[in-house]
């Protein structure tokens, strides 16, 4: 099977890749090869994708198995991808969001099938704007998609929800003892996996063509509570969380950049039933626990000390928070 990734050496897309290649896929990265991951066996084509008139003509003589865009992130980008690949792939995957269900939910447990609904985050209506486009382009044009919303996947991110992600600043606050925020009271409900776990069932999609018109998120099965994500990185650390419980609008009003990322996501609980991914991909089942993944995660970042981003606005962010709401003694 020959199949063309548009990126490929992201926070899931490395694992993804990695097990491509070991299950004998022709696997071949679209990239502006600037990134200094490499993955033995991988075939990689020097373009960008944004700049179709400069493209390597080889991309365009190839007739792809399946075409997997993971940096496609508006409609406009979905318009290109059907011009470029239209009669070119079998399967064309489209890598969307879960921040793209109903928000605020109405039942916390999603399934494919719950609405897709965000008044409070940009990111996530632009991805809801390319399903419907991909959605149309599959009824009026046979364009063979299949669409992807993972959760907060990770492997060389820190899943917290506020100084995490592509930041080490949560976790360097840990460190030094300082006061960390989780939203709410961090007893709701939410669900992190490893991207080695995503993998094995996004890779059994690929080349399955009784996916095609579908939709699937890819998650865990393990529930944890904000707390519990918290608390396990600290023990991973070997150190205390010392945990500020604020309410999510208050910490929006102090700064309107989390109204995407914690209304728009990870301030209620939400609950992924996985059952149509398994019942596409029998052989799905995530293994690998928070506790032994965020020490993976963790010892990748002592590897590679130079991806430690502490974000010093960040951290003068987190504190005023904490004392404005300390200072209003709510």
């Amino acid at each position: 099977m020959k199949v063309l990734f548009i990126g490929g050496t992201g926070n899931i897309s490395t694992a993804v890749s990695r097990l491509a290649i070991a299950r004998g896929i022709d696997l071949y990265h679209l990239n502006r090869g600037t990134t200094k991951i490499i993955i033995q066996g991988v075939k990689t084509i020097t373009g960008d994708i944004s700049d179709p008139k400069n493209l390597p003509v080889e991309l365009f003589k190839t007739h792809w198995d399946a075409v997997v865009n993971w940096i496609a992130f508006t409609d406009k980008d979905i318009e290109r991808d059907i011009h470029l690949f239209k009669g070119k792939t079998k399967q064309y995957i489209f890598i969307s969001s879960t921040s793209a269900y109903q928000k605020p939910l109405l039942n916390p447990v999603v399934t494919e099938s719950t609405p897709l609904k965000n008044p409070y985050w940009e990111y996530s209506r632009n991805k809801i704007k390319c399903e419907e486009r991909l959605n149309q382009a599959y009824r009026d044009e046979d364009f063979p998609m299949t669409i992807v919303r993972p959760s907060l996947t990770y492997d060389m991110v820190i899943p917290v929800a506020i100084g995490g992600f592509r930041e080490y600043t949560t976790t360097d606050r840990i460190l030094r003892g300082e006061k960390i925020i989780v939203q709410g009271d961090g007893k709701s409900l939410w669900t992190v996996t490893h991207s080695e776990d995503f993998a094995k069932g996004f890779v059994g999609l690929m080349g399955n063509y009784q996916s095609i018109g579908h939709a699937f998120h890819i998650t865990s099965d393990e529930i944890l509570s904000w707390d519990s994500i918290n608390k396990i990185v600290a023990d991973a650390l070997g150190k205390e969380a010392k945990i500020v419980h604020i309410p999510t609008d208050f910490i929006c009003k102090c700064d309107d950049y989390f109204t995407g990322t914690l209304l728009g996501d990870k301030s209620e609980s939400a609950i992924f039933d996985n059952s149509k991914i398994k019942s596409f991909v029998p052989e799905f089942k995530a293994t690998i626990t928070f506790k032994e993944g965020i020490k993976r995660t963790l010892d990748w970042f002592d590897a590679n000390p130079d991806k430690k981003f502490i974000n010093a606005e960040k951290n003068i962010t987190i504190d005023s928070i904490i004392k404005a709401f300390e200072k209003a003694g709510l």
